[in-house]
């Protein structure tokens, strides 16, 4: 350190002895100057080796990684709308499978439809059909019956009017028969005698 203030110390004699740090303060020494060339170029040189090839090489490192970003965002977008296309296609296909589904399920129900249809009105036709033969054969039960009932009153009665026995049973039957067809036939012509 001693020698550093000592050549400060002469370059200062020297100076005042030139002349040169009153005649250009503003212009700086040549000795400064080559000292500080000599810095320079030995700075320079140091950033040249050893600090702009790591530069250099963090720069290269980002430019590789930013580009493989942008390859890799460029590649999922692809994928991205590959697989969009996709989930449409398989949608659209969903929704036509949907409404050919929904269709049979229209025509099968409407087939079942006409099916139960045909079954209960052949059912009911079954059902009416029966109660009417019920019906017919009640109403003939109840006209026998009827039959018998009213031709023991009917003999019963013209014994007691005409005052003999009307026990035997061959006329008693003849009575009956008469007696009833006479009803029927006055049933039937006041009925004939409507018009509908």
């Amino acid at each position: 350190m001693n020698s550093l203030v000592l050549i400060a110390a002469e370059t200062e004699t020297h100076d005042q002895a030139t002349g040169w740090g009153t005649k250009l303060p503003l212009v700086p020494h040549p000795s400064e100057v080559v000292v500080s060339l000599v810095f320079f170029l030995i700075v320079l040189w140091v950033m040249k080796k050893y600090v702009v090839p790591r530069l250099e090489a963090v720069y290269a490192e980002r430019t590789a990684e930013i580009e493989g970003g942008i390859e890799k965002a460029a590649k999922a977008q692809a994928e991205a709308a590959a697989a969009l296309d996709e989930y449409q296609a398989q949608l659209a296909e969903a929704r036509a499978e949907a409404g050919r589904i929904r269709e049979e399920a229209r025509a099968q129900g409407a087939e079942i439809v006409a099916e139960l249809r045909e079954q209960a009105q052949a059912e009911a036709a079954r059902i009416v059909s029966s109660a009417q033969q019920q019906v017919a054969a009640e109403r003939q039960q109840a006209v026998v019956q009827l039959r018998s009932d009213v031709g023991a009153l009917a003999t019963d009665l013209a014994s007691r009017i005409v005052g003999e026995s009307l026990q035997d049973s061959a006329r008693q039957s003849r009575v009956i028969d008469r007696f009833l067809d006479e009803l029927e036939a006055a049933d039937a012509a006041p009925s004939t005698g409507r018009v509908s």
